[in-house]
């Protein structure tokens, strides 16, 4: 029993540590969220199958969310005419990266493993689009 108190204990110490950072972030993140306007993103995206999950992994990275919102998004992208290769790298950054959310993670889990993990993650966002869209053209799909 007094090993569970104690870890307890040191539990709601690092909530409590980290409280103030985890709040910074969700604020930044509904700020960035309402200040870029949605019809900008068609403007961005040029069509090219090596720019534009570039530039999808990119934003996806700086305007992190969470998977549920992602299907929505993802869906006005394609109505606004982004390309499926850009809505692609856009949505996995977005789940899987974020660099709004870097401080937060870094302070819980360390700079070294938080810094690799996006890392890795951007890049694979970037290839794993090219690589779905081209699947799907080549079986016929798209």
């Amino acid at each position: 029993m007094l090993n569970f108190k104690k870890s307890a204990r040191k539990t709601l110490n690092t909530i409590n540590q980290s409280f103030p950072v985890v709040f910074g972030v969700v604020m930044a993140i509904s700020l960035l969220i309402a200040a870029v306007p949605e019809y900008l993103y068609s403007r961005i995206f040029t069509g090219n199958i090596l720019i534009d999950p570039l530039v999808g992994s990119f934003i996806g990275s700086v305007a992190a969310g969470n998977p549920i919102t992602s299907y929505v998004i993802g869906g006005e992208l394609l109505n606004e005419g982004v390309s499926l290769v850009a809505v692609t790298a856009f949505l996995l950054s977005w789940v899987t990266v974020g660099i709004l959310n870097l401080p937060a993670e870094m302070d819980l889990l360390g700079k070294k493993f938080a810094l690799t993990r996006n890392i890795i993650c951007f890049i694979v966002a970037f290839f794993v689009a090219i690589l779905t869209v081209t699947t799907l053209g080549f079986i016929g799909e798209i």
